[in-house]
Protein backbone atom coordinates (compact mmCIF):
# COMPACT_ATOMS: atom_id res chain seq x y z
CA UNK A 1 0.00 0.00 0.00
CA UNK A 2 0.87 3.37 -0.99
CA UNK A 3 0.24 6.70 0.90
CA UNK A 4 1.24 10.15 -0.09
CA UNK A 5 1.41 13.10 1.92
CA UNK A 6 1.38 16.35 -0.14
CA UNK A 7 1.64 19.69 1.15
CA UNK A 8 2.91 23.38 1.67
CA UNK A 9 4.29 25.07 4.10
CA UNK A 10 5.71 28.35 4.58
CA UNK A 11 6.94 28.40 8.45
CA UNK A 12 7.52 24.66 8.45
CA UNK A 13 4.69 24.02 10.91
CA UNK A 14 2.66 22.10 7.95
CA UNK A 15 5.75 20.16 7.41
CA UNK A 16 6.12 19.34 10.57
CA UNK A 17 2.75 18.11 10.73
CA UNK A 18 3.27 15.88 7.48
CA UNK A 19 6.08 14.33 8.34
CA UNK A 20 4.15 13.06 11.90
CA UNK A 21 0.81 12.18 9.53
CA UNK A 22 3.86 9.70 7.55
CA UNK A 23 5.24 8.44 10.76
CA UNK A 24 1.86 7.04 11.84
CA UNK A 25 1.26 5.68 8.79
CA UNK A 26 4.28 4.19 8.22
CA UNK A 27 3.73 2.08 11.95
CA UNK A 28 1.28 0.05 9.55
CA UNK A 29 3.19 -2.77 8.49
CA UNK A 30 3.39 -3.38 4.36
CA UNK A 31 3.16 0.64 3.90
CA UNK A 32 4.88 3.05 1.59
CA UNK A 33 4.86 6.71 2.77
CA UNK A 34 6.04 8.92 0.51
CA UNK A 35 6.12 12.89 1.49
CA UNK A 36 5.91 15.41 -1.21
CA UNK A 37 6.59 19.43 -0.62
CA UNK A 38 4.52 21.80 -3.07
CA UNK A 39 7.48 24.41 -3.46
CA UNK A 40 7.47 27.81 -5.24
CA UNK A 41 9.90 26.32 -7.90
CA UNK A 42 6.48 24.07 -9.12
CA UNK A 43 4.92 27.11 -9.13
CA UNK A 44 5.92 29.56 -12.90
CA UNK A 45 3.70 32.18 -13.51
CA UNK A 46 1.12 31.64 -11.34
CA UNK A 47 0.51 27.99 -12.26
CA UNK A 48 1.87 25.15 -11.14
CA UNK A 49 4.30 23.08 -13.17
CA UNK A 50 5.12 19.90 -11.73
CA UNK A 51 3.65 17.04 -14.17
CA UNK A 52 5.98 14.91 -12.25
CA UNK A 53 4.19 15.14 -8.95
CA UNK A 54 1.07 14.80 -9.86
CA UNK A 55 2.37 11.47 -11.99
CA UNK A 56 3.34 10.37 -8.59
CA UNK A 57 -0.04 10.64 -6.96
CA UNK A 58 -1.30 8.11 -9.39
CA UNK A 59 0.13 4.92 -7.52
CA UNK A 60 -1.10 5.87 -4.42
CA UNK A 61 -3.70 4.07 -2.23
CA UNK A 62 -4.12 7.27 -0.37
CA UNK A 63 -3.75 10.52 -0.35
CA UNK A 64 -3.80 13.14 2.41
CA UNK A 65 -3.48 16.77 1.58
CA UNK A 66 -1.95 19.82 3.68
CA UNK A 67 -1.67 23.25 3.48
CA UNK A 68 -1.64 26.46 5.80
CA UNK A 69 -4.89 28.38 6.05
CA UNK A 70 -4.61 31.87 4.61
CA UNK A 71 -7.82 34.19 4.14
CA UNK A 72 -9.96 31.15 5.40
CA UNK A 73 -8.83 28.75 2.83
CA UNK A 74 -5.65 27.13 1.32
CA UNK A 75 -2.56 28.97 0.56
CA UNK A 76 -2.05 30.03 -3.13
CA UNK A 77 0.42 27.79 -3.81
CA UNK A 78 -1.58 24.89 -3.14
CA UNK A 79 -4.89 26.38 -4.48
CA UNK A 80 -1.95 26.30 -7.61
CA UNK A 81 -0.95 22.67 -7.30
CA UNK A 82 -5.50 21.93 -6.76
CA UNK A 83 -6.09 24.15 -10.20
CA UNK A 84 -3.61 22.28 -11.99
CA UNK A 85 -5.67 18.76 -11.74
CA UNK A 86 -7.79 19.44 -14.08
CA UNK A 87 -6.77 16.49 -16.59
CA UNK A 88 -6.90 14.24 -14.01
CA UNK A 89 -10.23 15.05 -12.55
CA UNK A 90 -11.50 14.92 -15.90
CA UNK A 91 -10.39 11.03 -16.06
CA UNK A 92 -11.31 10.27 -12.36
CA UNK A 93 -7.89 8.83 -12.21
CA UNK A 94 -8.08 9.19 -8.59
CA UNK A 95 -11.83 7.91 -8.10
CA UNK A 96 -11.82 5.00 -5.08
CA UNK A 97 -8.79 6.62 -3.56
CA UNK A 98 -8.82 7.38 0.25
CA UNK A 99 -8.51 10.85 0.88
CA UNK A 100 -7.91 13.24 4.45
CA UNK A 101 -6.54 16.47 5.25
CA UNK A 102 -5.21 18.91 7.53
CA UNK A 103 -4.25 22.53 8.05
CA UNK A 104 -2.93 24.59 10.96
CA UNK A 105 -3.57 28.62 11.54
CA UNK A 106 -2.56 31.02 14.02
CA UNK A 107 -5.82 32.23 15.38
CA UNK A 108 -7.88 29.50 17.85
CA UNK A 109 -11.09 30.60 15.37
CA UNK A 110 -9.28 31.36 12.18
CA UNK A 111 -11.30 29.80 9.51
CA UNK A 112 -9.44 26.65 9.32
CA UNK A 113 -12.77 24.17 8.92
CA UNK A 114 -13.34 26.13 5.87
CA UNK A 115 -9.42 24.81 3.90
CA UNK A 116 -10.55 21.66 5.60
CA UNK A 117 -14.00 21.62 3.52
CA UNK A 118 -11.84 22.97 0.56
CA UNK A 119 -9.69 19.83 0.48
CA UNK A 120 -12.88 17.16 1.10
CA UNK A 121 -14.86 19.01 -1.60
CA UNK A 122 -11.59 18.97 -3.90
CA UNK A 123 -11.51 15.08 -3.12
CA UNK A 124 -14.80 14.77 -3.74
CA UNK A 125 -14.61 15.93 -6.87
CA UNK A 126 -12.06 13.60 -7.82
CA UNK A 127 -14.17 10.94 -6.65
CA UNK A 128 -12.56 9.94 -3.45
CA UNK A 129 -13.34 8.43 0.04
CA UNK A 130 -12.61 11.10 2.85
CA UNK A 131 -11.59 9.80 6.37
CA UNK A 132 -12.10 12.40 9.16
CA UNK A 133 -11.50 11.84 12.79
CA UNK A 134 -12.93 9.69 14.87
CA UNK A 135 -11.89 10.88 17.73
CA UNK A 136 -14.44 13.28 19.66
CA UNK A 137 -12.44 16.85 20.84
CA UNK A 138 -11.61 17.02 24.39
CA UNK A 139 -13.20 13.30 25.43
CA UNK A 140 -10.74 11.36 24.02
CA UNK A 141 -8.80 9.56 26.18
CA UNK A 142 -5.39 10.24 24.18
CA UNK A 143 -6.22 13.77 24.37
CA UNK A 144 -5.97 13.60 20.73
CA UNK A 145 -8.34 16.23 18.43
CA UNK A 146 -8.07 19.07 20.85
CA UNK A 147 -9.62 21.44 18.99
CA UNK A 148 -12.45 18.93 18.03
CA UNK A 149 -12.51 18.92 14.46
CA UNK A 150 -14.00 15.94 13.03
CA UNK A 151 -13.59 16.64 9.37
CA UNK A 152 -9.74 16.30 9.68
CA UNK A 153 -6.39 17.50 11.42
CA UNK A 154 -6.95 21.11 12.49
CA UNK A 155 -4.04 22.64 14.33
CA UNK A 156 -3.31 25.81 16.15
CA UNK A 157 0.35 27.46 16.73
CA UNK A 158 1.18 31.26 17.10
CA UNK A 159 4.72 30.65 16.20
CA UNK A 160 6.44 27.55 15.48
CA UNK A 161 6.28 25.31 18.14
CA UNK A 162 3.57 23.14 17.76
CA UNK A 163 0.99 21.46 20.61
CA UNK A 164 2.21 17.94 21.26
CA UNK A 165 -1.59 16.70 21.15
CA UNK A 166 -1.55 18.33 17.41
CA UNK A 167 1.27 15.63 16.78
CA UNK A 168 -0.50 13.08 18.36
CA UNK A 169 -3.28 13.51 16.51
CA UNK A 170 -1.60 13.94 13.21
CA UNK A 171 0.17 10.61 13.83
CA UNK A 172 -3.20 9.04 14.60
CA UNK A 173 -4.32 10.42 11.26
CA UNK A 174 -1.84 8.82 9.51
CA UNK A 175 -2.64 5.27 10.79
CA UNK A 176 -6.26 5.79 10.45
CA UNK A 177 -6.14 6.68 7.15
CA UNK A 178 -4.49 3.25 6.82
CA UNK A 179 -6.14 1.70 8.24
CA UNK A 180 -9.15 2.60 6.52
CA UNK A 181 -7.66 1.80 3.06
CA UNK A 182 -7.30 -1.33 4.39
CA UNK A 183 -10.52 -2.17 5.49
CA UNK A 184 -11.70 -1.40 1.82
CA UNK A 185 -9.46 -3.23 -0.19
CA UNK A 186 -10.18 -6.24 2.11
Amino acid sequence: MKVVVIFHSVTGTTKKLAHSIASGAAMEPGVEVVTVEIVGADIVEGRFRNIELLRQLDNADAIIFGSPTYMGCVSAQFKAFTDATSEWWARQAWANKIAAGFTIGANLSGDQLSTIQYLQVFASQHGMFWVGLDTPGNYDPAMRNRLGAQSGLIAHSVDTDLNETDLLTARYLGQRVVQTAKKLAA
